[in-house]
């Protein structure tokens, strides 16, 4: 994984939507420290740099969910743009770029023997507002002019998996949102390659 080089794919792919509060967005997420944090603490790409390479992984794969469906259902081309696509994918997981700390965990080694082992906890306390919500929040807040499509899309890039399942607004919303918009559907599935197929590792299939 070479960060530089993910860092200036990331930079320049966002910069080329020409969207209004694209660079007040970069500035902060160089603040944060995007660049240098994993994607998650103990699954896939738990590692620095983590996170930017899974936001590239993410938007490699919208694009091509994007056009396969697009050869299924025409009427897509003008439904979906391709900077929304670029917008949602690459910074639906900004809400994760203050929430890891590097830390010291116990495991086990191939002999069984536990050892200390480099890592990262989780923690909430800088900005506790949910996952995909967050993530909107911020990127207004930063200055971002964001379409509804592409809010929504970010705030239930994790599908199902974002309801509260004790709520029937959250289940009628985002039912709504996937009927309303390709867009949602888009990134949901994108995420989900990128962090099962495209991020999965022969450690992984070990451990199953």
């Amino acid at each position: 994984m070479d960060r530089t080089k993910d860092k200036e794919e990331f930079v320049a792919l966002l910069k080329a939507t020409g969207r209004e509060g694209m660079d007040y967005v970069l500035e902060d997420l160089e603040k944060l420290g995007f660049y240098e944090a994993p994607a998650s603490a103990g699954h896939h790409l738990n590692t620095a740099g983590g996170l930017v390479r899974h936001s590239l992984n993410t938007y490699h794969a919208a694009m091509a969910v994007l056009e396969s469906m697009k050869a299924l259902e025409p009427a897509l081309e003008g439904e979906v743009k391709q900077e929304s696509v670029a917008i949602a994918a690459l910074l639906h997981d900004v809400c994760k770029a203050d929430i890891y700390k590097r830390s010291v965990k116990k495991r086990r080694d191939q002999l069984g023997n536990w050892v200390d082992s480099e890592g990262y906890k989780v923690s909430y306390k800088n900005f506790p507002m949910g996952h995909g919500e967050k993530s909107v929040i911020w990127l207004l807040c930063a200055g971002l002019a964001l379409n509804d499509d592409e809010m929504l899309a970010i705030r239930w890039h994790m599908g199902a998996w974002g309801i509260n399942m004790n709520s029937l607004e959250d289940t009628r919303s985002y039912d709504t949102a996937r009927k309303l918009y390709p867009l949602v559907s888009i990134i949901h599935t994108a995420d989900s390659l990128a962090a099962s197929l495209m991020e999965r590792t022969a450690e992984d299939l070990d451990d199953m």
